[in-house]
C-alpha cells in the first residue's frame, strides 16, 4: 500500500503517524525481547532447570505477540504481503463497511422516537433566546442574514425576475375577468351609497375651481356667436354660463337628492351591471386591459421598479446602520427576550422544533445516512486504509502488546500446570 508523503499530511495526522511508529517499535521490541529470552532460556535449561520456566514464558509470549500482530496486520493489509484469504480487510470491504455503518446510523440513531426523545430535554427555544437576546448575537444573526440575502439577489438574473414578474401578471392579472368582480364590487358601493363621499369631493373640487378660474370662461361660448353680435352681449353670455355652471355646482353640493347625483347613481348602477352581464362592456374592458399590460412602456416602468427596489435593498443590506438591519437587529433581539421568559412561546417553539426534526427524520433517514455509505465509496482504499489506522493504529499496537505480555504469562501458568500434574 502507498503511503502518503508526510508533507501531504495534516499536522495532526502527522503527529499520529509519529505516535503509531513508536508504538509499532515497542511492540516489535517486545517480540525481539521475549525471542532472545526464548533462545537463551532454551539453549541454557539443561543446566539451570528453573530456565524451563523462562523458556515457557518466552514461548507463550512469542506466540501471542505474533498472533496478534498477523491480526492487527489483516486488519489493514495481507500479512507480508501474502495474499491469506481473510486478510487486508478494511481495504477488501471498505464499501460493505460503509454499508453497514451507514445502516447502523439509519437504524439506531436517525429514528423518531431518539430524536423526540433527546429533543425532548433539551431547552431548545430557551437557549436560542438567551443567546438571541444579546444585541451583539441578534446583530451577528442579521449581519449574516443580510450577506445571504446579498447574495441571492446579486445571483438572481434580472430578466428572469422580470420574466416571472411577467407571467405572476399574467396568470393573476391579465388572464382572469375583471369585469364580473369588478362589476359585483361596485355594485356593493353603490348600494351602499358609499361613492357618495366621491361625488361631493369632485363637486367641491369643480365648485373651487370655477371660484378660482372665472376668467377661463371668457369667449368660451360667445366666440362661437356670429361677428355681427355686440361685444357685450359677448360678456353677457360667458358670463350667464359661467354663472350657471356656479348655481349648478351650488345646487348639486346642497341637494343630496339633486337630480345630477340620481343620475350618477343610475350611471353606476348600470355599469356595475353591465359589468357582471353584458358581454360588450366586459370586452371592451378586458381589451382596455389588454392593451395597458402590452404596452411596453408598462413593461419597461416594471423593469425600472424591480431595478430600483433591488438596488435600495441591496445598500439598505449593506449598511450597517441603514434602518433595515437596525430593525431588524431589534427585532430579533426582542423575539430572543420573549424565547427567554415567556413559557408558552418556549412550548410551542419547542414543540414546533421537535415535530419538524422527527419529520425529516422519518422522511430522510435514508437519505441522511447514504452520505455515509456514498462517502466511504468514493474514498480511495489506500488512503482509506491509512486514515484509519492512522486513527486507530496507535492503540491496537497495544493490543499486541498486551498479547505478548498475557502470552507469556498464559505459556508459564500452562507450563507450570503441566509440571505440577504430570512431573
Amino acid at each position: 500500500m502507498a503511503r502518503t508523503p508526510t508533507a501531504l499530511l495534516s499536522p495532526a495526522d502527522q503527529e499520529r503517524r509519529r505516535a503509531l511508529r513508536i508504538m509499532k517499535g515497542v511492540a516489535l521490541g517486545a517480540l525481539l525481547f521475549t525471542a532472545v529470552l526464548f533462545v537463551v532460556a532454551f539453549a541454557l535449561q539443561t543446566r539451570y532447570p528453573w530456565l524451563a520456566y523462562v523458556r515457557a514464558a518466552a514461548e507463550g509470549g512469542m506466540v501471542g505477540a505474533l498472533a496478534d500482530w498477523f491480526a492487527v496486520t489483516a486488519l489493514f493489509r495481507h500479512p507480508l504481503g501474502i495474499p491469506i484469504p481473510h486478510t487486508a480487510i478494511i481495504p477488501n470491504r471498505k464499501d460493505e463497511i460503509g454499508r453497514n455503518l451507514g445502516e447502523f446510523v439509519e437504524t439506531e440513531f436517525l429514528r423518531g422516537d431518539v430524536v423526540r426523545a433527546k429533543l425532548a430535554t433539551t431547552a431548545i427555544a430557551a437557549r436560542l433566546g438567551e443567546w438571541l437576546r444579546m444585541p451583539a448575537h441578534a446583530e451577528r444573526v442579521t449581519t449574516e442574514a443580510a450577506a445571504m440575502v446579498s447574495g441571492v439577489l446579486d445571483a438572481l438574473s434580472d430578466d428572469d425576475v422580470q420574466d416571472v414578474i411577467a407571467e405572476l401578471a399574467r396568470e393573476h392579472l391579465i388572464v382572469p375577468e375583471w369585469g364580473p368582480p369588478l362589476g359585483g364590487w361596485l355594485g356593493r358601493i353603490v348600494d351602499a351609497g358609499a361613492h357618495h363621499g366621491a361625488v361631493d369631493l369632485a363637486a367641491d373640487s369643480i365648485a373651487a375651481w370655477l371660484a378660482a378660474n372665472h376668467a377661463a370662461f371668457s369667449g368660451l361660448v360667445s366666440r362661437r356667436l356670429p361677428s355681427w353680435v355686440p361685444s357685450i352681449a359677448h360678456r353677457f353670455v360667458d358670463d350667464t354660463v359661467y354663472n350657471e355652471a356656479v348655481k349648478f355646482v351650488a345646487a348639486v353640493q346642497a341637494d343630496a337628492q339633486h337630480p345630477a347625483r340620481r343620475a350618477i347613481d343610475g350611471y353606476l348602477a348600470r355599469l356595475a351591471d353591465n359589468l357582471q352581464h353584458d358581454p360588450a362592456t366586459i370586452g371592451r374592458l378586458e381589451d382596455a386591459k389588454i392593451a395597458v399590460f402590452d404596452s411596453p412602456r408598462v413593461r419597461e416602468l416594471a423593469a425600472e421598479v424591480w431595478n430600483t427596489a433591488k438596488a435600495g435593498l441591496l445598500a439598505s443590506l449593506a449598511d450597517p446602520e441603514s434602518g433595515l438591519r437596525r430593525r431588524a437587529a431589534a427585532a430579533l433581539s426582542d423575539l430572543g427576550g420573549r424565547l427567554a421568559t415567556e413559557d408558552a412561546l418556549q412550548r410551542r417553539v419547542d414543540a414546533w422544533v421537535t415535530d419538524a426534526a422527527v419529520f425529516l427524520v422519518d422522511r430522510y433517514r435514508h437519505d441522511i445516512a447514504s452520505i455515509i455509505t456514498d462517502t466511504v465509496e468514493r474514498w480511495d482504499p489506500d488512503e482509506t486504509t491509512e486514515k484509519i489506522e492512522l486513527m486507530v493504529g496507535r492503540d491496537l499496537q497495544y493490543i499486541r502488546l498486551n498479547g505478548t505480555v498475557v502470552g507469556a504469562l498464559a505459556g508459564l501458568v500452562i507450563f507450570t500446570v503441566a509440571q505440577a500434574l504430570l512431573g
